[in-house]
Formats: C-alpha cells, structure tokens, sequence
C-alpha cells in the first residue's frame, strides 16, 4: 500500500491531509540527544547505518508521521566528491579545502562514502509501518555550491555569487558536476527503497531574478528529467526556500512533482499562483511552533483551510528548532489529523 503521503505527492487529493516535518529526525528530541551523546560526532552518526536509521524512526513512534525523512546531511555529496568535511560545535560545517581557492579537479572522489547512506535507506525501509512513506533527500546544487566555494556557510552566500558573475564559466563547470553526482545520489537512494525525493535549495532566495533561473530552475531541471527517466513512479519534491514571487516559475520549468512552500510565502497568495493540481508542501513557521498557544493554532487552521482545494502536505515553511516542545508537536500532529476538507 503506497500510503497517503504518497498518495498526495501523486496528485491525489485525500480526505485527510498527510504530515511531516524537515528535520523532524533531530535535536528537539530527548531519545536523538541520548543517541547522539552515545555515538559522538555528527558525521560518525550519519555513516552509522544502523544508528541513523534509528533517528529517522525515531520521530515515527513518537508521532506517527506519514513520511520518514533520511537522516543525513546534504553536504555528505561534496564529501563523497572529495572535499573535507566535518562539523565543529558551535561553529557549523566546514569544507576544505574551500572552492575559492582551489580547483574541484585536485579532490579525489570517495563515491564509497554514499554506501552506508544507501545502507540506512534500506534499515529504513525494514523497520517502517505499512503505509510510510521513506524519503530520500539531496542538497540542490546551488545551495551545495555555496557551501563547496566559500568552504562554510553565510548569510549572503558572498563568494560564491561574486565567483558565479565574475567566472561563470568556471561556476557552471561546478554546477554540473554537483549535478551530475547528485543524479548517481538520489538514484542511489532509490535503488535502496527511497519512494520518494526531495531537493532542498535553502540558499535560493539570495539570487536575482536571472541568476535563480541559471543557478536554480536549471540544474534543478535537469536533475529531475534524470529522475524521472530512471524513475518515472518517484515523485520529486523541489523547496526553493526564500524563492518568494519565482516560485510559480520554478513549479512549473523544474519539472518538480510538488512544491515546498517556505513560510514568508502566503498560501493564499501560493494556492492561486501555482499550476492547477500541483501538489504542495507547507509552510508553517518553524519560530510560530516553537511559540506553540493560540496563535499557532489559528496559523495551521489558515494554511489548511488555503490548500484546501489542492493536494496538501502539511509540514514547517522550513526545518524544526531545536528547542521545540514535544508537547507543541503534538498540539500540531493532532490539530492536522482531526482536521476534513
């Protein structure tokens, strides 16, 4: 049985709304922290096949969502193309050597490092209730540029915009290459029991106009037509976070199944604006959660009740804060599961 996220995500719409939250595998739960405490380093965790598919599940027994997202990292693919890699407390990921001052041809690939992801895929796929949907993810190759160039993230992604304008000959030869290992991930992941693909752009919305449609919608495009030639049953789930008035053209040009929807987006203005029929995703604060009370509930009546006419994916605008309470997760699981069109 292929389960109502699925279901959703094919165009079906559904008398309940299907649910799950980016990053609900994670730090806001007491059984992760345990788990992390127990295991160490983030990485370590990550390629720990049996250890990550214990944090994917993890927020299944607690929740029941309808969807498991892989626990992994999006950076795990600059890795495995043969860039440093690793996460220091307080300070976030580090890439080495940086884009910026190096050429992508001196790394060395290491495609062995995606095997134990493909492994937690496949633990993953054991371990879920019928009716689950698993989802696989990939970094887009944008956001993972930004990271490869400056060799950690920014606020305004500064290298790696002044590299794609003052050498884009250069930034497209990344771009692709990105792509191109991208494809053999998300291909991987599937191979392994993933039913279901999302590509997260997180930087997105620091582009112009012109710039999303190079850096964006294009590579984007062609990842998904690589998908969907391999696996035309797979749907592709594109979140262009911060893309704001581009996202109708980033619906429609990526070929994407369905669209995330972040949360500066009005589902009012969303439901309207994006293809007929096109399934969607979203969009509620991560901060209103975290906040929990009235206001949160009247936020997630208001985002059903405007994709009400459209197949809907109830999730965050992006991913769960760290210090959520349990107790505003559950106020959320059980506001969307009594909720009818």
């Amino acid at each position: 049985m292929p389960g109502i996220l699925l279901d959703t995500l094919r165009g079906q719409r559904t008398d309940k709304v299907p649910m799950w939250l980016m990053r609900q595998a994670g730090r806001y739960l007491p059984e992760y922290r345990e788990l992390r405490a127990e295991k160490g380093g983030f990485l370590d965790l990550v390629y720990d096949s049996e250890s990550a598919a214990e944090v994917t599940v993890q927020p299944l027994r607690r929740f029941g969502f309808d969807g498991a997202i892989l626990f992994s990292d999006i950076l795990i693919v600059p890795h495995a193309m043969g860039q440093g890699l690793e996460f220091l407390a307080g300070e976030g990921p580090k890439l080495s050597p940086p884009l910026v001052d190096t050429a992508l041809e001196d790394f060395t690939a290491q495609p062995q490092r995606f095997d134990p992801v493909y492994e937690t895929v496949r633990l993953c796929r054991e371990q879920l209730p019928e009716g689950v949907t698993m989802l696989g993810f990939a970094g887009s190759p944008w956001t993972v540029a930004t990271y490869m160039v400056a060799g950690e993230g920014s606020r305004d992604q500064h290298a790696t915009r002044s590299l794609a304008y003052t050498d884009p000959t250069r930034f497209q030869s990344i771009i692709d290459a990105i792509g191109d290992v991208t494809i053999g991930y998300l291909a991987g992941q599937i191979e392994a029991g993933a039913e279901a693909v999302q590509l997260f752009d997180s930087w997105s919305g620091t582009l112009a106009p012109d710039e999303f449609e190079r850096w964006v919608i294009a590579p984007n495009a062609r990842i998904v037509a690589a998908i969907k030639d391999r696996f035309p049953d797979v749907p592709v789930i594109g979140f262009p976070k911060g893309a704001g008035e581009k996202l109708p053209g980033y619906a429609r040009e990526t070929g994407v199944d369905a669209v995330g929807v972040d949360e500066t987006i009005d589902p009012a203005w969303a439901a309207p604006e994006l293809p007929r029929d096109m399934p969607v995703q979203g969009n509620l604060d991560p901060l209103l959660l975290l906040a929990g009370g009235e206001r949160l509930a009247q936020r997630v009546e208001y985002i059903l009740d405007a994709f009400r006419d459209r197949p809907h994916v109830f999730n965050l605008g992006h991913g769960i804060g760290q210090f959520t309470p349990i107790a505003h997760v559950e106020q959320l699981v059980s506001q969307v599961r009594n909720w009818q069109r």
